[in-house]
This record gives C-alpha cells, sequence and structure tokens, in this order.
C-alpha cells in the first residue's frame, strides 16, 4: 500500500495522486493531544452556536482504514486496507448467521470472516485496476437514502472512466444462501472506455459455468447477468459504445446448491425491494426518535440495524467477533431502550448461559444489573423467574467475598487485559454495587423478598466499604478538580495527563463506570469535582474519551494517542446525571465526525489521532463495534430521555429534551420520540418548531407515575420564556433561565403553552407560545 493508502497502478497506467497530511495538520493534531483540556471542543462550545457535525469534522481526516493489532504483519484487516461494511439478513434475535463484508471502497465482498472466500472487482482497460485502488478517486462510500444497508460506491479510473457500483445482502428462493448482489455501471461514453473491461473475480478455483452460474460439484457460488463470460478465473464484462453499460453479479455468501435465478434488472430491484423492506419492518419493531438533522437520523437508523445485526457480537468478520464481556451487556440494555425488548432479552440470555471469565465479579455485577433494567423497562417476570436462580448463586458468591473481607469489599480482580495487576477495582465493585441494589429492588417486586433483603443487604455493606476506599485513597488537587483513583488502596496518584501513560489511559477508560453508578451522588461535590478532574487532565477530545489506542500504533511514544467510544457510554451517562447538556451535545457531534466513517457510520473499538507515517486516512481497530455503537445511541436517547433516581437508586423522575442542539428548535424543525421505554412506563413527545412558538405533543407514563417530570426547551440563542399557561390557566413552575417547566404531579391530557421571545423584545413576544399537549398512556 502507497504512503496515502492507496494501492501502486500498473506501469501503463497513470500514477493516483498522493496525499499528504500537511505540516499544519499534523502541528494542530499534536498540540491538541499535548493539551490537558479538550481544546478543539473548547473552542466549538464557546463558538455562537455552539458544537455542530461541520465544525467538528474540520479537525481531523476521515476514518478510512481498518488496523490490525499493532505488530501483526498484515498491519491491516482487508487486502486494500479498507474498512467493510457488514451487511446480513437475521432469521431470529440471535443476529445475522451469515455475514457478507463488503469492503467500503468497493474492491472486494467477504465471505463471513477476514480470510474467508472473496469476490473481487476490478475495472479500467482490460480489467487491470482494482475498484477503488486509488482513494484519491473514490468518492466517500454512502448508503441507500443516508442509513439503508445498501453500499454505494463511486470510482474513477486511471483512464477517467467513472464508475458507480451498490451492493447489498438479499435472501432469494432459489438459494439457502444469503447472497450480496452488486449493480456496476461504467460511464463507456468517453474514448478511454474502448477496451474498459468489468471483471470479477472469485477467490475459489476449479469453478466451470453452468448456464448463468459458476459452479464446483453441485454447488453455485456466483450468477452473473446477460453479457458475463467467463474466462478461468473471473466473470468478464466487456464495455463499449456511447451509453452506460450496467452489469449484475450475485455472490453467495455459503456456496450451496441452487435452482434457475435469471439475475437482470428486474430480478435485481426485487432482491432490493425485498431487503429494504425487511430493514424498515425490523425498525418498525422499535421505539421512533425522530431528531430534525438527516445526518443524526441516519447514523441512529443505521447503528441500530448494524447491532441488530451483530446481536450479541463485539464484533463481526474477525478476532473480535465474540461475546466480549462485560460491554456487550450495556450495549444490549441500550438496544433495549431503544424498544427493541427481544433482542435485549436473547442477549441477557445468553450473558446468563456463559461461564464467568477474566472478571467473575464485573461480570456477575453486569448481569444482575442488566437484569434489573430489562425488567424495569419491559417488565417481564417470566425472564426474572429464570434469571433468578443463576443470579441468586452470584449474589451468594458476591455475599462470600464481602463476608470474609475486613473492609467490606469484593476480593482484588484483574484490572485490564492489558494489565494483568489484581487489585480493588472502583469500577468493576461500583457495577457489582449498583447491580445488588437494583436486583433487590426487583426481587421485592417480584415476590422474592428474601433475596431482596439479602442483595440490600450486601449492597449496603459494599457501598459502605467502597467510600471508605474512596475517602482513603482520594486526592484533591490545587486546580479545585477531584481525582478518584480505580485501584482503591493501592496508593494510585492523579495522573496529570491521563493518556500520558497506560495506566492513566486506563483510568480514563473505566471510571465512568463509577461515576456513572450512582455511588457519587449526582450534581454532589464528588461528582463535580470528578468531572472537574476529567475535564482538566485529557479525559475528552471534541468531546470522546481519549485513549491509548495502542493497539493501532507502532512503537507508542506519548503524546501518540487516540479515542475509544466504547467508554463513551458510560460518560455519557455521568453527564447526563449531572446535566451537562452541551457536553453531551460536543459528544454526539464528535462521534459523527471523528469516531466513526462519514457517510456509512461504522467505527472499531479506537481510533487514531496521532497520524500515522505515511497514512491520510485514519485507523479504527477492528470495526465494527457493536458497543461503539451503542454508545453514540445512548447519547441521542439520554439528550433526549433521562431517568432520574433517588438516593436508594429508585427510579425517581424524567427529564425531556433536557439537552437537545439549540438549533433542533428553530422554526421548521421537529423532534419525535414515541413509546420510549422507561422505568414508568413507555413516554411520547414530539416538538415542533414554527415562528415564534414551539408545538409540543407529551404522554405521560402511567404504569408506574415518575415522581418528577421536568421539561426543558433550549430554544435557539436569544429567546427567552416570559409566561405559561397549562390548560388554559396560568403556569408558574418553569425557569425561564433553564428553560424548564416543572410538570410533577401532572398527569392525562393536558395542554401546555409557553410564551417566549428574544431577550431584546421579550414583552412584544407575549402574544408568541408553545403548546404543549400531554396525554396519559
Amino acid at each position: 500500500m502507497g504512503a496515502s493508502g492507496e494501492r501502486a497502478q500498473p506501469a501503463d497506467r497513470r500514477p493516483c495522486p498522493q496525499r499528504h497530511l500537511s505540516r499544519s495538520y499534523t502541528g494542530s493534531v499534536y498540540r491538541a493531544l499535548l493539551a490537558d483540556h479538550d481544546v478543539w471542543g473548547e473552542a466549538l462550545l464557546r463558538s455562537r452556536g455552539g458544537p455542530t457535525y461541520e465544525g467538528a469534522r474540520r479537525y481531523l481526516t476521515p476514518l478510512m482504514l481498518a488496523g490490525h493489532p499493532a505488530g501483526d504483519k498484515r498491519r491491516l484487516l482487508t487486502e486494500s486496507g479498507v474498512y467493510y461494511v457488514p451487511l446480513g439478513q437475521p432469521t431470529g434475535v440471535g443476529g445475522a448467521g451469515s455475514v457478507a463484508l463488503h469492503v467500503a471502497d468497493g474492491s472486494q465482498i467477504v465471505s463471513d470472516r477476514v480470510g474467508g472466500q472473496t469476490l473481487s472487482i476490478d475495472v479500467g482497460k482490460e480489467g487491470r485496476e482494482r475498484f477503488g485502488s486509488c482513494l484519491a478517486r473514490l468518492a466517500s462510500p454512502r448508503l441507500l437514502s443516508g442509513y439503508l444497508p445498501v453500499l454505494e460506491t463511486r470510482y474513477t479510473d486511471a483512464g477517467g472512466v467513472r464508475y458507480e457500483q451498490e451492493s447489498f445482502v438479499a435472501r432469494v428462493p432459489q438459494s439457502g444462501s444469503l447472497m450480496s448482489f452488486v449493480r456496476l455501471t461504467a460511464d463507456t461514453r468517453a474514448a478511454a472506455a474502448a477496451d474498459v473491461q468489468l471483471r470479477f473475480k472469485p477467490s475459489v478455483t476449479k469453478l466451470a459455468v453452468a448456464g448463468n452460474r459458476l459452479v464446483r460439484g453441485k454447488r453455485t457460488y456466483l450468477f452473473f447477468g446477460e453479457g458475463g463470460k467467463f474466462d478461468g478465473s473471473s466473470i468478464v464484462f466487456r464495455t463499449g459504445g456511447a451509453t452506460l453499460s450496467t452489469v449484475y453479479v450475485a455472490w453467495l455468501n455459503r456456496p450451496s446448491r441452487s435452482g434457475s435465478f435469471t439475475l437482470d434488472q428486474a430480478s435485481y430491484e426485487q432482491a432490493r425491494g425485498t431487503s429494504i423492506d425487511y430493514w424498515r419492518s425490523r425498525l418498525s419493531e422499535g421505539t421512533t426518535f425522530v431528531v430534525p438533522e438527516k445526518r443524526v437520523l441516519d447514523a441512529e437508523r443505521n447503528l441500530l440495524i448494524q447491532n441488530l445485526e451483530l446481536a450479541w457480537r463485539y464484533s463481526v468478520g474477525n478476532a473480535y467477533e465474540e461475546f466480549e464481556f462485560p460491554e456487550n451487556v450495556d450495549g444490549a440494555g441500550v438496544m433495549g431502550a431503544y424498544g427493541f425488548r427481544e433482542h435485549e432479552r436473547a442477549i441477557l440470555r445468553a450473558a446468563l448461559r456463559k461461564r464467568l471469565a477474566v472478571y467473575p465479579d464485573w461480570e456477575m455485577g453486569e448481569k444482575l444489573l442488566g437484569s434489573a433494567l430489562y425488567y424495569r423497562r419491559f417488565g417481564d417476570r417470566t425472564y426474572i423467574a429464570e434469571a433468578t436462580p443463576v443470579l441468586a448463586r452470584y449474589t451468594a458468591n458476591l455475599g462470600r467475598q464481602i463476608a470474609a473481607s475486613e473492609r467490606g469489599l469484593l476480593h482484588k480482580e484483574r484490572y485490564a487485559s492489558d494489565l494483568p495487576d489484581l487489585v480493588y477495582g472502583l469500577d468493576s465493585q461500583a457495577v457489582v454495587w449498583q447491580g445488588l441494589r437494583a436486583m433487590a429492588q426487583v426481587w421485592n417486586l417480584t415476590g422474592h423478598p428474601a433475596l431482596a433483603q439479602r442483595a440490600r443487604s450486601l449492597a449496603a455493606r459494599l457501598g459502605a466499604g467502597l467510600r471508605a476506599g474512596v475517602r482513603a485513597s482520594m486526592t484533591k488537587l490545587p486546580d479545585d478538580s477531584l481525582f478518584i483513583p480505580v485501584k482503591l488502596l493501592d496508593g494510585e496518584k492523579p495522573y496529570r495527563v491521563v493518556t500520558a501513560s497506560t495506566a492513566g489511559s486506563y483510568w480514563n477508560l473505566v471510571m465512568p463506570y463509577a461515576l456513572a453508578s450512582g455511588l457519587f451522588a449526582p450534581r454532589g461535590l464528588e461528582a463535580i469535582g470528578a468531572l472537574r478532574y476529567m475535564m482538566q487532565h485529557g479525559s475528552r477530545l471534541l468531546g470522546l474519551v481519549r485513549a491509548g489506542a495502542s493497539s493501532l500504533y507502532d512503537n507508542q511514544r506519548y503524546p501518540t494517542s487516540g479515542t475509544d467510544q466504547v467508554y463513551g457510554l458510560h460518560v455519557a451517562r455521568f453527564l447526563a446525571d449531572n446535566d451537562r447538556p452541551d457536553q453531551l451535545v460536543l459528544s454526539m457531534y464528535g462521534a459523527l465526525a471523528a469516531g466513526m466513517t462519514p457517510g456509512t457510520f461504522v467505527s472499531g473499538e479506537s481510533a487514531t489521532v496521532a497520524p500515522i507515517s505515511g497514512e491520510y486516512f485514519r485507523r479504527m481497530y477492528l470495526p465494527p463495534n457493536s458497543v461503539s455503537n451503542a454508545a453514540f445511541l445512548e447519547t441521542l436517547r439520554l439528550m433526549l430521555v433521562h431517568e432520574t433516581a433517588d438516593r436508594d437508586g429508585v427510579p425517581r423522575g424524567l427529564e425531556l429534551a433536557y439537552a437537545t442542539p439549540r438549533a433542533w428548535l428553530r422554526p421548521g424543525a421537529r423532534i419525535v420520540v414515541n413509546g420510549a421505554p422507561t422505568s414508568f412506563g413507555p413516554v411520547s413527545f414530539e416538538i415542533e418548531p414554527v415562528e415564534h412558538a414551539v408545538h409540543v405533543a407529551l404522554s405521560v407514563p402511567t404504569r408506574v407515575p415518575p415522581r418528577t417530570l421536568r421539561l426543558r426547551l433550549r430554544l435557539p440563542h436569544g429567546a427567552r420564556m416570559t409566561g405559561a399557561t397549562l390548560d388554559g390557566r396560568p403556569f408558574d413552575r418553569f425557569n425561564s433561565a433553564t428553560q424548564t417547566l416543572d410538570l410533577s404531579g401532572k398527569t392525562g391530557s393536558l395542554s401546555l403553552e409557553v410564551v417566549y421571545g428574544s431577550s431584546k423584545n421579550a414583552r412584544s413576544a407575549r402574544g408568541k407560545n408553545v403548546v404543549a399537549r400531554i396525554s396519559a398512556e
């Protein structure tokens, strides 16, 4: 691969233009990495319009390359080095059993796993140029309608001939295999197109032609459309003339016996329509979150599709295709919060069947907590009855550890995969505390009083032990921030910049588990101090979680580092608990702009920020990643729907639309949340701004009435609330400074009108209003 990520061309072709990073770009990146605060993020926050996608995307080159672990001779995950888009069509809640990996540059389709059978696509003079091989001539890959799993690529070969490729997967009755359909169009009107060939080359040998199929024995490997000829190794289409030339092939992910199938425009479009209908139907099974920014909405929908494909898998097609604990349970919970109940339950059941492994206490805590949160959302007593025998054994195990400890803590456990130290990990033990406390509430509601009392007692003892360990270990710093170590009672010292060392980087990844657990009272002194430490000691970059990203760099030295947004999920929860709306908005746009691929929304576990010598584009580690996807989805959900809890961890209230970008309340915008699961029942609302007003319809859950209910209208800068009415009567429970309305205790159908205007002419705006209709569900 060339210095810019482009393969060399044959000697008789014009060279591929090389892209190089400028000195100013490199300097800007390293200055940001050396800073002890988020210099780019803070600049966006200071701007008049606040963080935006366009503002965030200007800082870094796009993600394009997929990396193996550092030191691996293969270096990059695919032949071209470009990431792949996983495409499948699950037949059940277990996710896609068969997945086709469509390399995003259009060069290749890989069956199931890297190293599997491939179909390579070549174009150009005599078909000697790999499609997408010159990234400088490749348009940014994108998806059909912005989010559907149909990959669209455009490429110009060395002779100037232009191509458009579209690919997707579908199932057809003539074959039992998942099939990758490819449509390739060449603009053959140019003189240079005279000798152009479109070549589709399987990696499989000893194939033969049988009608419009390539077969070996009784198994079909490939269908091809009219005009294709087999030359012994490839299906070749010869182009020419004054029109566009369009050809079709269909690659079987797993070769199988197949019936007769004519591949042409009609059958191709029918298969594509079937695939589109399938995914639209699957999306309709969940909650509707509609926001007035197409890129955000496209990302949301596609990430839901990706995670429905991945199901229990951390990734797919590579070494990370496994149930990676404890992160997968977190990801399952996010899918449940988007209304995909069966998906969440299937993953939880799989988790309960899985043996405890490297982090037994953390795993037990995650299963306890995940089960409790699932019950809160859906009230599934059958699941709790199934899970209780396993969860009761976990509770007994944890109880024995706490009873044996003079400190009231669990046994020491391995810190991290790269750090084998045995520690009192605040992150994992806080999750156990949270899980015990939450399951005590669930067992109390489902007829298990003895288990409820036992879990509640253990949570109280463990909580006391953790708080004592924190008090003995934390450090108040001169900058008024508070360092709380992950390794309790171990002498862990504050890090000046967390990514300057491996230990500091891991602190930054896992500490949010504890911070979001409720162990530190939201908006309390400890939480505020810890948040200040994160902000002032290099925890974030463009609102993303900073990390060493050592898996992507050889011979790494500080400040060379990257990001790891898998752990942004708990950061988002911590920020929401502490009412940091602008930081949540920054995280969302940072993830869109720098944490995933533009147009296709693929992310890895980690990503490079510091440039790698000779590479223009940035790398991801073993993409795709279901939990990184979940982190974005959770950030978006928390911006719209956030639950609060009391000091005992019992769900207390709802905060709605608390962290929306202010641009989303401009006239003509529209926000819709329909049937979002919460601990109180489904909640729905619609916000529709018009000129000088916003119309809102909201459905308050009644299964368990929330003790507090607040709605925030983050109006565009300069707008100010001046009055309100409820059901036509004056209503004074609003705070014009925070633009928040207190609707606590209100049930049934309500109509709320809020008068607002600009800060300069608030008096003249008294006739304008915000209308909110609230009805019980």
